[in-house]
């Protein structure tokens, strides 16, 4: 069950079968249920995710306003990576949607992954960039969106 998730993953989706079985031996099963944190903005990023069922809402607080949800990710979604990568605090909430089983790696971990394993560290790394050049693209599509709306 698990390989075929990770073998669907924006991160992951490039390995081979030994290189998901050296990713899965380090994961950790989270199960959480409705309206609980799996993180709270600002806290410390030490790990990210990957939805394996169940639903995840990614939202910031708007003083004055309350929650703003920016996305519902689904089974298969990758989140909490930015903090892996740039050991900053959370930028948003996470919070269960609905009931989700999610499978964790912590910063050692994929660290420790990275450096053992040169070739499936070169694969993550290109999916990441890939991963994260797709959600600039949509950022700045929604910003030049805003700033049509704005202008009327």
């Amino acid at each position: 069950m698990f390989e075929e998730l990770f073998g669907n993953s924006p991160i992951f989706g490039d390995l081979d079968s030994s290189e998901l079985e050296k990713v899965m031996r380090v994961c950790d099963i989270v199960e959480l249920k409705h309206g609980e944190h799996v993180f709270r903005e600002g806290d410390v990023g030490d790990r990210l995710f990957l939805i394996a069922e169940g639903a995840i809402r990614i939202s910031r607080m708007i003083p004055g306003s309350g929650e703003e949800a920016l996305v519902v990710l689904k089974a298969g979604a990758c989140f909490g990576e930015m903090a892996i990568f740039d050991q900053m605090e959370r930028s948003t909430d996470a919070i269960v949607d609905t009931r989700s089983l999610l499978l964790s790696i912590t910063r050692d971990a994929f660290e420790g992954l990275l450096e053992s394993d040169k070739d499936l560290a070169h694969k993550v790394l290109w999916s990441v960039c890939r991963m994260l050049s797709e959600r600039l693209r949509v950022s700045n599509e929604q910003l030049r969106s805003v700033m049509v709306m704005a202008m009327f």
